[in-house]
């Protein structure tokens, strides 16, 4: 059985394209034709796909199949135990579903090895741990006014309001550890909409417990692939996953019940969300079983956006206004002292107005008018302009010059690879993450850039680091997607804002691709302050 260098090294120009994508092969051969020569597309392939990526693509194993002679192609049907007389047919039509034990077979057969993802998005059900942690003066002031409001308003609501690289989830496991002190045999919910921010909050609490509990306990995930029975946690942490619960509630609603009947307090994470219709149901299950029942929300940004003020409104008020805010004595403004001491790093946000000459038409207005945000539609032709690529490229090159780790924010999936693509081919280390990318790659990519070495890397995603995702080496931030949403700018920007003081830098840069005259926020005063009126 050939290995796959060996098949690459069979494939003409036409089938590099198709594997490496047509949209990388043209913006190249613009860039310098010499990058796109048969040579450097293999070379290009084999850095930027993985073995276990090429073999699980669908598209790109049918390309591999082809490349093969036909006594390769009917011994490989043969040891999967496919149609042997047809080979190619029987070997393009199986689906080698993952995870499966033909896949498994097809896998080994190319010396590929499976590995399990890293500890950040390990998934497991339960851990016993411990009690080792630590607040600094503006975060322990801030659990006061926290928990004093629990405790003694009507509604025991809280929504807690810290910039980006302040501390949030620290502060808040310092209320979860309190109220599990004082309430032993019950349990608190804390509700995430993302893998990464579940799995970062089941960890923090373990570190926090080390050191603040009183008592052995345990910590429960239900998310992804967990399928944790949760009444399985009687005195404790459960971590959920919102789409992960509300299924759960769907479909064994006297499970998720039961929960609520032992659970105190609820935890809900980048709470801007909470009054989503999607969320609705699985809050009311959670709030209304019991009288006693506290709900803290976390957010960096306390409302929905920075034109519909009702929306913003009812998010208040579910919160019954109340808001703790983080304060620093002789501060007009938190930032300020959070830059100054290098708990922030010192941004300049920097524009690149880009006119594409692009048509906006009565359709687009209309949609950018209904939906929340820009239109997936609109994004997926920004993503294949062409032109619009190579500013954003233009401007990595140039970040690259005086920062190690950059991330780019790209306006969808195709271009996220697109871009890097023609970035590795450019001689820089990048690599591309989305929804679509697999879990062990993605733990390797996230790995390679969050590794402590001299190196200059590029990390392009769509869709999936906005949250829940800490690599506090990032000094620099391409925003290459428009966004009508304050919330969602102020969550790519502040991946590049960490301190000094917290394993970061003490200066940051952050690019936006400006592609329409929507309002912009490109300070961190203005990100933070944005909603005061509205509370």
């Amino acid at each position: 059985m050939p290995d796959l260098n060996a098949l690459l090294a069979r494939a003409d120009e036409s089938s590099l394209a198709a594997l490496l994508g047509t949209e990388i092969v043209r913006l190249l051969q613009r860039l310098d034709t010499t990058l796109a020569v048969p040579s450097r597309l293999r070379s290009l392939i084999s850095s930027t796909h993985s073995n276990i990526e090429l073999l699980r693509d669908g598209e790109k194993r049918r390309i591999l199949i082809d490349l093969m002679y036909t006594d390769e192609a009917t011994s490989l049907a043969s040891d999967l135990g496919l149609d042997a007389r047809r080979p190619y047919e029987s070997l393009a039509d199986e689906t080698f579903r993952k995870g499966s034990s033909i896949e498994a077979r097809l896998l080994a057969l190319f010396g590929v090895v499976a590995t399990s993802p890293d500890s950040t998005l390990a998934i497991d059900g339960k851990r016993r741990i411990l009690p080792r942690y630590a607040l600094f003066a503006h975060q322990r002031d801030a659990v006061n006014r926290c928990l004093e409001t629990l405790r003694h308003s009507r509604t025991k609501r809280v929504l807690l309001h810290m910039p980006t690289g302040a501390g949030k989830t620290r502060t808040a496991m310092h209320v979860v550890a309190s109220y599990l002190n004082e309430h032993e045999g019950s349990c608190v919910i804390w509700l995430a909409n993302s893998e990464e921010l579940c799995e970062q909050a089941a960890q923090e609490f373990e570190k926090a417990w080390d050191s603040l509990g009183v008592r052995e306990v345990e910590v429960g995930r239900l998310w992804g692939d967990s399928d944790i029975d949760p009444n399985s946690i009687t005195d404790g942490l459960m971590v959920a996953g919102l789409a992960k619960i509300h299924s759960r509630l769907r479909s064994d609603a006297k499970s998720v019940q039961m929960l609520a009947d032992r659970t105190g307090l609820v935890v809900f994470d980048e709470a801007h969300q909470v009054i989503a219709p999607s969320y609705q149901l699985v809050l009311e299950v959670l709030l209304s079983r019991r009288t006693d029942v506290q709900l803290l929300g976390l957010s960096a940004t306390p409302g929905r956006s920075w034109d519909e003020v009702h929306k913003d409104e009812q998010l208040a008020n579910f919160f019954d206004r109340q808001k703790v805010t983080l304060q620093v004595q002789g501060y007009e403004s938190p930032i300020d002292y959070l830059v100054e001491v290098g708990y922030l790093a010192s941004p300049t946000f920097k524009d690149l107005l880009y006119d594409g000459g692009r048509e906006i038409t009565d359709r687009d207005l209309s949609e950018l008018e209904q939906n929340l945000d820009v239109p997936r539609t609109v994004l997926d032709e920004l993503g294949l302009d062409e032109q619009r690529c190579l500013l954003i490229v233009s401007a990595v090159e140039d970040l690259t010059t005086r920062h190690r780790r950059i991330i780019v924010f790209a306006p969808s999936v195709d271009s996220a690879n697109v871009l890097a693509g023609v970035l590795t081919a450019r001689g820089i280390k990048s690599d591309a993450v989305t929804g679509n990318t697999d879990l062990e790659q993605r733990a390797r990519v996230l790995s390679r850039f969050k590794a402590a070495d001299n190196d200059v890397r590029v990390l392009v995603n769509f869709g999936v680091l906005t949250t829940g995702f800490d690599a506090p080496q990032t000094s620099a931030a391409v925003i290459a997607r428009p966004t009508k949403s304050l919330v969602l700018y102020s969550q790519m920007a502040g991946r590049a804002l960490r301190g000094i003081l917290v394993g970061g830098n003490a200066n940051a840069e952050v690019i936006s691709i400006v592609d329409t005259e929507l309002p912009g926020f490109r300070a961190p005063h203005e990100m933070f302050t944005n909603w005061e009126d509205v509370w």
